[in-house]
């Protein structure tokens, strides 16, 4: 009888090799038996269920308003003052060269390929450029471009945050940061923002939330929901919390360019606290669609070091980034006129305006004139409107009998108020204004403080 021989070359981690025999191979595992081997268990029936993340990822926008009966009055045309996109109207197109520069960027065909992950450098370069100045001075290596500020935002939590550890975030704030802070099984912790001081921060709330596994606070300045602008004074003071705690700082700056008011970068005012600033396109370029964001990282003190860096190079790997097309025509749209953007500007403080001084005069409503951004958000003294229970209640209404939707700032974690998007034609801002007084007339009752009165009338 033949001798067989047998050679086994393991994988050098102790698991499975491969076993040469005469003119075959085989696998096998570290037990030395041949693969394949019989399962000892398979699953009877299919069984396919959605992983934790996917159960834990929660949008509050479209839980409630998803939850919410909107029928509109079928005489009266909708007027949508819900949604955060300057282009759903049509009356605030992006600039000629904004245009013109991604026709070039098609036209060359240099930009059809796979972009590296964190953007080419080219573009990278351009992004420093533009927002570099000498208080918070960038380069290239400082820029992440991303797939919309949406996903900069994620990639800042992710690279930041472990779970178990917990974030600050605003309150009422942009809902994206809990739906990407949870997910990833991180605490959120909300710090109030003050009406009646224009919405800054209560910086004694703030503080008291912060622990040591507090990896990072979310500053969103200007603020969406709020419109609101934090001056220099009010920005140095939050930086002064997050550097006695040494929490870095992720700062939403995607509507920085859309003030009416001196309002300076929050990497401008500090070296000493690291800060993620997240933006994009979308608001000051008018161009959401084209999903185009980044990171840029300000870290003078070198306090992120190379692991935070690195790690943001990684996170981005994850998906091949921001459209490679977009990143061939940033520094055509990064150079469009000044005199585009203050016509945005100018626009937004008229809308806003408007919207103020209209509202302001309706009993019930209390408006908070913003400095920036595209929102307006107005409170309502539900006391005054028993016909219904809460924000939810008041605009899902305001949608049936008057066909205007304001989304409910419930949404963003504030009750009792809601907020209006105010980049609606002139004439469709005065018409929704128009209507939500009528619509408050309808159902706007005294206190119930006359009760007593009435309980005589009926003795």
């Amino acid at each position: 009888m033949e001798r067989q021989s047998y050679l086994v070359q393991m994988n050098g981690n102790g698991g499975s090799g491969v076993m040469h025999h005469g003119n075959g191979i085989h696998h096998v595992n570290v037990n030395g038996s041949l693969y394949p081997a019989k399962a000892k268990s398979r699953r009877q029936r299919w069984e396919v269920k959605p992983s934790d993340m996917a159960n834990n990822t929660l949008n509050p926008i479209r839980a409630i308003v998803d939850g919410m009966k909107l029928t509109p009055n079928p005489d009266k045309p909708m007027i949508a003052l819900s949604i955060g996109d300057p282009t759903v109207f049509g009356n605030l197109p992006t600039d000629e060269t904004v245009r013109q520069a991604l026709k070039d960027a098609i036209d060359s065909e240099k930009y059809n390929g796979y972009a590296p992950s964190v953007g080419y450098l080219k573009s990278r370069q351009a992004v420093a450029n533009f927002y570099s100045c000498p208080e918070a001075p960038l380069e290239a290596e400082d820029v992440i471009l991303t797939s919309g500020c949406s996903q900069a935002i994620d990639l800042a939590i992710s690279v930041l945050c472990n779970p178990g550890d917990n974030i600050l975030v605003p309150c009422p704030g942009f809902s994206l940061y809990k739906t990407l802070a949870v997910s990833l099984g991180i605490e959120v912790k909300l710090y109030n923002l003050l009406p009646e001081k224009s919405w800054e921060a209560d910086l004694q709330h703030m503080e008291s939330l912060i622990d040591e596994r507090t990896s990072c606070l979310i500053v969103t300045n200007p603020s969406n929901p709020c419109g609101s602008v934090f001056s220099k004074e009010h920005l140095q003071k939050i930086l002064n919390v997050a550097s006695r705690h040494c929490v870095p700082i992720l700062a939403d700056e995607i509507y920085t360019d859309l003030v009416r008011c001196t309002s300076p970068s929050m990497a401008s005012l500090s070296s000493s606290v690291p800060i993620l600033s997240c933006g994009g396109l979308a608001k000051r370029w008018l161009v959401p669609g084209w999903r185009m964001g980044w990171i840029l990282i300000h870290d003078r003190n070198n306090i992120f070091g190379s692991e935070i860096r690195q790690g943001l190079v990684k996170l981005s790997q994850r998906i091949l980034g921001a459209c490679s097309v977009v990143q061939g025509a940033l520094e055509g749209i990064l150079n469009a006129p000044q005199s585009f953007y203050n016509n945005t500007i100018s626009f937004l403080k008229s809308n806003s305006q408007i919207c103020f001084n209209e509202l302001s005069t309706v009993p019930g409503l209390t408006p908070i004139m913003p400095s920036g951004a595209m929102y307006l958000m107005v409170g309502i003294d539900m006391g005054h409107f028993p016909d219904f229970k809460n924000d939810v209640d008041f605009t899902e209404a305001l949608v049936t009998e008057q066909s205007v939707f304001c989304l409910p700032a419930s949404a963003f974690e504030f009750p009792n108020y809601f907020r209006i998007v105010v980049t609606v034609p002139e004439h469709l801002m005065v018409e929704a204004c128009g209507r939500i007084r009528e619509f408050c007339q309808r159902h706007y009752r005294p206190r119930s403080s006359d009760s007593s009165d009435s309980n005589d009338l009926d003795q």
